[in-house]
Formats: structure tokens, sequence, C-alpha cells
């Protein structure tokens, strides 16, 4: 996973763009330079450029490295991703969280503030 959107990434310019749906409302975030690092950097995220009819809730995130249950690289004194069941760029919290409980209706569902949270989007 993660290996594969390094290798995307690392070749230049990247446009990333989320499209989501709750309550059949349609969102999209959309980003003009979004890279994953390599593991040896423990795939920091670098994302700018937000554009979209969803809030800007992945630059929160800027410059963290991913955290896992048995890796925890968040800035919280609690390992974040085993808490909200979900790996992801966590800082102290978050702000999205994407890989979150599919259908959970609390914080460790698939989240993106400013659309739903708690809760979970679904994905079009």
């Amino acid at each position: 996973g993660l290996d594969n959107i390094h290798n995307l990434t690392s070749h230049g310019y990247t446009v990333l763009r989320v499209d989501m749906e709750y309550q059949d409302k349609k969102y999209f975030a959309q980003y003009s330079s979004f890279s994953v690092s390599d593991e040896l950097s423990k795939y920091q995220l670098t994302v700018s450029g937000h554009t979209g009819t969803a809030s800007d809730s992945l630059s929160y995130h800027n410059n963290m490295k991913f955290s896992t249950y048995d890796q925890d690289n968040d800035l919280s004194s609690a390992n974040r991703a085993s808490y909200y069941h979900g790996a992801w760029w966590h800082k102290e919290t978050y702000y999205s969280n994407l890989n979150g409980i599919w259908a959970s209706n609390d914080y460790s569902g698939l989240c993106w503030n400013g659309v739903i949270y708690p809760g979970s989007v679904s994905f079009s």
C-alpha cells in the first residue's frame, strides 16, 4: 500500500483528489501537491494546495509520519492509530482518518472533519 503510494508520488508533481459522500451529498477535496516518503522516513506525508467542496482536513496532518497500532509515530502520548482503530498520519488527534472502521458512528469511523466527525463518509 504505502510503498505503492510512495512510488507513484516520488516522480514529481502529483495531485490527490478525495471524493466522498455523506447523507446523499457529494464532496471533494483536491490537493495540488501530494507525496508520501519511503519506509525509512516512515512514510511521511507532504500535502498542500487544497481546493474543493470539502474542508481542508488533510493539511493538519502535513509532515506527519504514518502511525499504526505497532508503529506509534504520532505526537500524542497515546497510540492514536490503536485508539481510533485506523492507521493514519495522526498528530495529537486527527481531522481526517480514511482508514477507520467502515460505517462506524463514532470516532473510529472514516472521518473527514467538516463533512462528518465523528462518523463515517462513503466514497464515490
